[in-house]
């Protein structure tokens, strides 16, 4: 048998724990009341009942991480030491973070804590691995954008655990790059409150004109991921942990994902897996919660597929079209066009191909319409094409009859209104109450018992006391004596089946007897069976109470934070500051290049996305005597290290690095002798809130950093405090980019190709835009790797704060372009000189800086007040 992932659950609140361990889970994630995870709607569990909560996991045989993945701002970073020191005395067996400070702070505070690098931390590559193990992770939770052969490619560069996420809802934007939340209604995705953006419906623009796509208006809401054809080959990989997103979702959705995933990946491992009951159980994780199914990444891109586009929310199982309605009855028929969703096993599938691909695409909405057999009790919905709609028609089926290739459905009251039910709707199966029923008796089975493996080790000889050792699974161990020496025996003595009999009688424990090791004990003994009954129970209620504990740890009392900063600003090496405030414009086409130019600016940043033409700018930069630094791609994954290696060859000055494998990649990279290596600046896509992570990366060799978009005005002078203000920049003038994604709007919209192979280009002849409901059209620009970065329609400006950040010391200062054209450039240009040189007020650059009803300007992130949370003890 080839070594199991783990199957690691969700809990948002305690019924969905239970369930979860009651149906086999390995691990188990959640997150806490007190903040800093990235589900904050979620029930969560309370700081304060986290050794209970711990103790129930580990008695079910499981383990326990613990969610701190979101950003950390500075007044809130003794608070996070607080809850460290705590969540680690408790016992929590990792901590899964996205900030580096997180990751840092706990390694101090408590080095025997497993640190886990959380998939909002982007570490797509085997570089960025380096990074997260620099920071003493020892497992990355890879982004759901790789496929089957990219996580293999990994996994063959880096010894650092991988966790894949296998089953669950997908955000459309590589997670840790999505702004959305942040631009558009104030509240950070990178704090738990993501706003789902990508759940709302959008107009497609092209090329100025709107594009009708019928009901199609949700295009940004992708299905949700099953996994299940990827199983086999990440458990050939080598995979850690297999995990299931949802910890918004209830019990119910738990128990189906969990019971299904166990049993096929336990059938998997041994080499017998059993695609009947995947199948049924797939059928259980639809009705319980999905968009509809998709393979997501795993197969490569298929923008044809990943997005339905008709709906934002569960849907459950397809099961066929309207054909006619009579009274209360309605015929519905299967729909001709579709075929059953196998998830991959069927014949057409070819999950271990080297590139990982599916040879056709999902060309159906019936996931598992094979496998479902509507019968009363079960709910329907129907679908009008008007999923915004909260009174959808549906209700409970009163009766069910099969009519050969459909069904004729019975309601009654209450039931749906049928005046509204037409010919030609797509009916669903939304739920099974059996399946509520199965939730409930799970629930009220209380704790699993006997997941624990024990072995037993006995040894004594005549005169002495019998000797049993209990070794738990983690390295829990207990010893225990008979109070009453060993004798001779009259008859056959103890031996191994009368040992085994009596103390391996471990019902209502957490454990079962793994293995009894009886070598050392002579032959030949007694020891009256009163005597092993409480040798027995002494072991197991210790090591109850210490599996409950889980394994001892090393916990500093005292302020870690002032050493972690002193050690980073220790290797921190002085660079030359240039004097006085200095304007930094980032440009995206020839046009924008040509204003810096002639605005007299000493440097400029490229971010030519596709690359195409970026040698030609730098000569053109270079030519008008301008420093030039070149952006990297956003995030980078395996197989992609040639960008980095076509920005070295252009010899910029400077390079902007968006992601942790850029990063290293240029902190790594050997020079020639005589080569001049090129400063190296770290951009907002890091996602920097506060000195720790900034005293450190700046401590790795980055030259400058640029502050994230989520901190207001208050919280980056409070990471100021701490820092050489100097060697940072802020962006004062920019389109902030929304959402960074994947998935192709222009080959999903404009074509029927399912990737760059397929789709015609068709980025090369239009410009698509986003229009929103309040009519706010976002651009979209596509990059090298074919990813779509959605920019904000409206600039956003904090030229209020110029003068204030002069005062503390600040002096790069960022102007990014997206669609301007040279004028609007060059007016943008011009009013921040002017405020820069004092010549102008803040309120005068963005009246000037306004230069087109599309990009008008607002105030933008840095006036949001983001909360902070406190420990309630």
């Amino acid at each position: 048998m080839r070594r199991r992932p783990e199957i690691l659950a969700p809990a948002g609140d305690l019924d969905s724990m239970k369930a979860a361990l009651a149906s086999g889970a390995d691990a188990i994630y959640f997150g806490l009341d007190e903040g800093f995870n990235a589900r904050a709607r979620a029930e969560n569990f309370s700081l304060a009942r986290l050794p209970e909560t711990l103790a129930m996991v580990h008695r079910a045989g499981a383990r326990a991480y613990l969610t701190l993945n979101t950003l950390v701002f500075e007044p809130e970073l003794p608070v996070v030491e607080d809850i460290l020191r705590r969540v680690a005395a408790a016992g929590v067996d990792a901590l899964i973070v996205q900030d580096p400070a997180v990751a840092l702070v706990a390694r101090a505070v408590c080095p025997q804590m497993e640190v886990h690098a959380s998939t909002q931390m982007t570490i797509s590559s085997a570089e960025g691995a380096r990074f997260a193990r620099g920071l003493g992770a020892t497992r990355v939770v890879v982004p759901r954008e790789l496929s089957v052969a990219e996580i293999a490619r990994l996994a063959s560069e880096t010894d650092i655990e991988l966790e894949v996420f296998i089953h669950g809802a997908l955000c459309m934007s590589w997670s840790g790059q999505c702004l959305t939340s942040e631009a558009w209604g104030g509240r950070s995705a990178n704090r738990g409150q993501c706003a789902q953006s990508c759940r709302l419906p959008y107009d497609l623009v092209v090329d100025g004109e709107t594009k009708d796509l019928g009901d199609v208006r949700y295009l940004l809401s992708p299905k949700d991921l099953a996994g299940v054809m990827a199983v086999p080959k990440l458990v050939e990989v080598g995979v850690h942990s297999l995990k299931i997103e949802g910890r918004q979702k209830g019990p119910q959705y738990v128990a189906t994902a969990v019971r299904g995933y166990r049993r096929w990946v336990d059938g998997v491992a041994a080499g017998q897996g059993d695609t009947g009951a995947l199948r049924k159980d797939l059928a259980d994780m639809t009705l319980s919660y999905s968009r509809g199914f998709s393979h997501g990444f795993f197969a490569g891109s298929d923008h044809q597929t990943l997005v339905e586009g008709r709906f934002p929310k569960h849907r459950g199982a397809f099961l066929g079209v309207v054909e006619s309605v009579h009274g209360r009855d309605v015929r519905v028929v299967e729909d001709p066009k579709g075929r059953p969703w196998t998830g991959g096993l069927g014949a057409d599938s070819r999950a271990g191909a080297p590139q990982g691909k599916v040879s056709s695409p999902l060309e159906t909405e019936a996931p598992v319409a094979a496998e479902l057999s509507p019968r009363p009790g079960m709910g329907v919905v129907f679908d009008d094409g008007h999923p915004e709609d909260k009174h959808e028609a549906g209700g409970p089926l009163f009766r069910v009859e099969r009519k050969g290739h459909g069904w004729v459905l019975g309601f009654g009251n209450p039931g749906p209104d049928m005046s509204r039910i037409a010919v030609g709707q797509r009916v669903w199966v939304t739920s099974d109450p059996a399946l509520v029923k199965q939730t409930e008796e799970l629930l009220a089975q209380g704790e699993p018992e006997g997941r624990v493996p024990l072995m037993l080790t006995v040894s004594g000889s005549a005169g002495t006391p019998l000797v049993v050792t209990g070794t738990a699974r983690g390295g829990h161990v207990s010893t225990a004596s008979s109070t009453t020496p060993l004798a001779q025996a009259r008859a056959g003595g103890l031996d191994a089946a009368l040992l085994k009999d009596k103390l391996a009688a471990l019902g209502g424990t957490p454990f079962h007897l793994a293995e009894l090791e009886v070598s050392a004990l002579s032959p030949g003994l007694h020891l009256p069976v009163s005597e092993l009954k409480a040798l027995r129970r002494s072991l197991v209620t210790e090591l109850t109470e210490s599996v409950s504990r889980g394994l001892p740890r090393t916990v500093r009392e005292s302020s870690v934070l002032d050493e972690v900063r002193g050690s980073a600003r220790a290797r921190v090496v002085a660079r030359s500051v240039v004097e006085g405030a200095r304007l930094l414009p980032l440009c995206r086409t020839d046009e924008q290049l040509e204003a810096v130019i002639a605005a007299g600016l000493p440097e400029v940043e490229l971010d030519w996305m596709e690359l195409v033409g970026l040698q030609r700018a730098v000569e053109r930069a270079k030519a008008a005597g301008l420093k030039v630094t070149i952006a990297t791609v956003r995030v980078q994954k395996p197989g992609e290290e040639g960008y980095d290696a076509r920005i070295a060859k252009l010899k910029p000055d400077a390079v902007l690095a968006r992601h942790w494998g850029a990063m290293m990649h240029f902190l790594e990279r050997p020079f020639a002798p005589g080569e001049t290596r090129p400063a190296l600046h770290g951009d907002f896509s890091l996602n920097v809130t506060n000195s720790v992570t900034a005293l450190h990366l700046l401590g790795l060799g980055l030259d400058t950093l640029t502050f994230a978009h989520d901190l207001d005005a208050v919280q980056l002078g409070a990471m100021l405090e701490h820092l050489p203000a100097e060697r940072f920049a802020v962006t004062v003038h920019h389109h902030i980019s929304t959402f960074h994604t994947e998935h192709c709007v222009y080959s999903h919209t404009l074509s029927h190709g399912r990737d760059y192979r397929s789709c015609g280009r068709p980025c090369e002849k239009h410009r698509l835009s986003l229009r929103d409901h309040k009519g706010l059209e976002h651009p979209v620009v596509v990059d090298v790797g074919c990813r779509n970065t959605v920019f904000n329609a409206q600039a956003q400006s904090a030229a209020s704060l110029v003068p204030s950040l002069l005062t503390r010391g600040v002096r790069r200062f960022r102007v990014e372009f997206v669609r301007e054209s040279r004028e609007e450039a060059t007016r943008v240009l011009g009013a921040y000189q002017e405020l820069l040189a004092g010549r102008i007020s803040p309120a005068e650059t963005v009246r000037r800086a306004a230069v087109h009803e599309q990009f008008g300007v607002t105030k933008g992130t840095m006036k949001v007040l983001n909360p902070t949370f406190t420990v309630q003890r």
